[in-house]
């Protein structure tokens, strides 16, 4: 399975962020999207997921079978602030997405043994949401993609404001999860994503570029990196 896209374009009045985009994403990996802060990564997600309409190209999703169109529960989106309805409980808000997604969702499993994957406590699954951390929060969202099982999974800065031992349990719950779909991680931190990625793109002047990561161990490696982000900067 890949997700191919092809020519993609989107223009903020003047502004144009996301410049002709060709890429193909292949799954079993985790992509470390690198761009500075305003480069466009969030918008290049925002047309993926459908939330905003691009200008021109296309996106697909190609399979032995052949090309089709990406549907709605192919892409699983994790912004980096949690959106959660804080009004419920962990248990309730696991149970009401449970219950409205009951055909789609394959080998169900108590709503416990979640939150024991997910290292969610006996004594927060009862909490309601508004008293979460950020991190918990977090891990709420992570849960949900991971039982819609999506083709696609969009991490948008997820790990940034996280504590470092949530920030470890959440890496290692991403490798755990690349085997069978493609996870594009979003980060304007160089040091994160050569560390959890497999693969580096950068967003650099609206356009994706892959960067060999052959040279990791010559020192030259991040050298590269850094001047395109300079470049951006400068553009």
């Amino acid at each position: 399975m890949e997700l191919v896209i092809e020519h993609l374009s989107k223009h903020f009045e003047k502004k144009e962020v996301l410049r002709d985009i060709d890429f193909t994403f292949t799954k079993g990996k985790i992509y470390g999207l690198l761009g500075r802060n305003g480069a466009g990564k969030t918008t290049l997600f925002n047309c993926l997921n459908r939330d905003l309409k691009s200008d021109s190209g296309r996106f697909y999703i190609r399979e032995q079978a052949g090309e089709r169109e990406v549907k709605a529960q192919d892409i699983g989106y994790v912004l980096s602030t949690p959106t959660v309805p804080e009004f419920l409980t962990g248990r309730e808000f696991l149970k009401f997405f449970m219950d409205i997604n009951e055909k789609e969702i394959q080998d169900p499993r108590p709503l416990d043994a979640y939150f024991d994957y997910m290292g969610i406590g006996p004594e927060d699954r009862d909490k309601l949401l508004k008293d979460y951390s950020h991190g918990m929060k977090n891990k709420m969202q992570m849960l949900i993609n991971i039982i819609a099982r999506p083709n696609i999974l969009l991490l948008d800065e997820p790990l940034t404001s996280l504590d470092v031992v949530v920030a470890e349990e959440m890496k290692q719950l991403l490798r755990n999860l690349k085997a069978g779909r493609c996870i594009i991680f979003s980060t304007h931190i160089l040091e994160l994503a050569l560390d959890l990625c497999d693969e580096i793109v950068i967003l650099n002047r609206g356009r994706l570029e892959e960067v060999d990561k052959e040279n990791l161990d010559t020192g030259g490696f991040k050298e590269k990196i850094i001047d395109a982000l300079r470049e951006e900067e400068h553009a």
